[in-house]
């Protein structure tokens, strides 16, 4: 249970660093955990002050965990940031399910939503079609087609369709097959087959490596399920060029519009609802309101029989020892553990280290090292089990919380758990977001209060209450589900609104460009 004073939060009882809730002047005395201490720079808001005399080389402790080292001694009062503080490997023990606890399950009558019955039991939060690329070379057209649809009225006359969709990318071609191109693959089959799609076009230019029939046949596009629309096929090259493969494709459009607007809203189980959780634009409140909001949100969710899934591997480095324990199996800890490895291996590849994560304006925000960001980011988690982990792009298949290897990079990252299934999404940030993400409505989440008010058009929901002891992290919680329901059924989320979302997709690149 985190101690709120006047000017500072104390996480855990065994931490030696405390975090600022607004900026302090040099030399103000303050009271926390019943010590008087003079503060001996200014404190920015949202980043630490040390609670007791640290010596170089010695651990800094936040959420009762380590965070990074001192780089020099440290003094009561001192500011604690990147100046002070270095990372050094520390040895995890993972302890593969010691913790594993499974929740009380939720034995009333769930809650519904209103969503679109699919083939195969899915159930859809929107209804798009999309005009998706094989490759570069068709993401051009795929747009020309899109466009047609979006700057006339023709869709007045559909009203259960919420748009045409171009999904493109910047890959396709000139890579190597054993890298990038499974997943490149399974990222296009998803988003194909994604529950809020009612119907789609696959558009390539007809020379490309990412071949057209080559897509259909690994990944069955062909094989439709009763209550699915038939898609079209196309390749520039084939069709005869730019111009008349974007009017065969406005064609094949029109022909599928009163087909998809056939799709209407039924009652549903909340149980069908696939969350995508991510964090972007984090600060040091991320893990202290907004992300342990959400795990709330999910751990309901989770109790009714819904997925839960969050990735950014890059973002719980440091912290993915917390997961293994409430692993389900240890082969599911034993595969977290294995992507974490990979990750090192290949940031070392590159001369790299997970560490150049946070990114600037994450520790203009308060955050320090990646394992402190890390342990704020896996509050996303709440308290379920991890029950699965799944490769990028994998489809998700299970109930429960769910992990997925992604990298930190957010539209990267959501776009391989939308391809993979989710039908929704909650975006966390601290210092600003107007992340979008069709086809899966994405509902964002303000850390601070003045965030929330500053960027008003674009937050959904605002966790800085808790800051300000407002509300508790229960009742946040309760806010995220509510309108995690609500979104569910149709209600705009802000990014929706102001039309976000077109330029989100975006397939992690693997592999060398040949």
């Amino acid at each position: 249970m985190a101690e709120q004073s006047l000017n500072f939060i104390v996480l855990n009882p065994a931490d030696n660093v405390a975090t600022a809730r607004c900026t302090l002047k040099k030399g103000l005395k303050v009271l926390v955990s019943g010590s008087s201490i003079v503060l001996r720079q200014i404190i920015p808001g949202g980043h630490k002050m040390s609670l007791s005399s640290i010596k170089r080389g010695e651990r800094l402790i936040k959420y009762g965990q380590i965070i990074g080292f001192a780089k020099t001694d440290i003094i009561v009062g001192d500011w604690v940031h990147s100046h002070n503080v270095e990372l050094k490997e520390v040895l995890r023990n993972y302890s593969l399910c010691e913790d594993y606890m499974p929740l009380k399950p939720f034995t009333q009558k769930a809650e519904t939503f209103k969503g679109f019955a699919r083939a195969g039991g899915k159930v859809g939060t929107r209804n798009y079609i999309g005009v998706i690329s094989s490759v570069n070379c068709s993401a051009s057209v795929s747009r020309y087609v899109a466009d047609h649809f979006r700057d006339n009225n023709i869709l007045k006359n559909y009203p259960n369709v919420d748009g045409v969709v171009a999904f493109t990318h910047k890959g396709g071609c000139s890579y190597d097959v054993k890298h990038g191109h499974k997943i490149l693959q399974r990222v296009i089959a998803g988003m194909a087959r994604h529950s809020n799609i009612g119907g789609y076009l696959l558009i390539g230019l007809g020379c490309e490596v990412n071949q057209v029939p080559d897509l259909i046949k690994n990944h069955q596009l062909d094989d439709l399920q009763e209550g699915e629309n038939a898609p079209a096929f196309l390749t520039v090259q084939q069709s005869g060029g730019v111009r008349k493969t974007v009017e065969i494709a406005i064609k094949s459009i029109n022909d599928l519009l009163p087909k998809v607007n056939n799709f209407k809203r039924t009652v549903q189980p909340v149980s069908k609802l696939k969350l995508a959780m991510n964090c972007g634009g984090s600060d040091s409140n991320s893990g202290v309101s907004a992300n342990p909001a959400l795990g709330f949100a999910s751990d309901k969710l989770v109790r009714r029989g819904a997925s839960s899934v969050f990735g950014e591997t890059t973002e719980i480095y440091g912290a993915e020892h917390l997961l293994t324990r409430r692993a389900s199996s240890p082969e599911v800890g034993q595969k977290l553990i294995s992507q974490i490895r990979w990750w090192e291996n290949h940031t070392k590849m590159f001369g790299s280290n997970i560490d150049n994560n946070p990114s600037p304006g994450n520790k203009d925000g308060g955050l320090t090292t990646i394992y402190e960001k890390s342990l704020g980011a896996v509050a996303k988690a709440g308290q379920a089990p991890l029950c699965a982990v799944y490769d990028y792009a994998e489809t998700i298949t299970a109930s429960g919380l769910c992990f997925m290897d992604t990298p930190g990079n957010d539209p990267v990252s959501m776009t391989g758990l939308v391809s993979g299934g989710c039908n929704i999404g909650v975006f966390t940030t601290g210092r600003g977001s107007v992340y979008g993400c069709k086809p899966s409505p994405c509902i964002k989440v303000a850390s601070n209060t003045p965030l929330f008010k500053w960027m008003d058009d674009d937050m959904d929901i605002n966790a800085g209450t808790i800051l300000d002891g407002l509300e508790t992290i229960e009742e946040v919680g309760e806010k995220i589900f509510d309108k995690i329901v609500a979104v569910a059924s149709g209600e705009k989320t802000k990014s929706e609104l102001v039309g976000m979302g077109d330029e989100e997709f975006a397939p992690w690149t693997l592999g060398p460009t040949l």
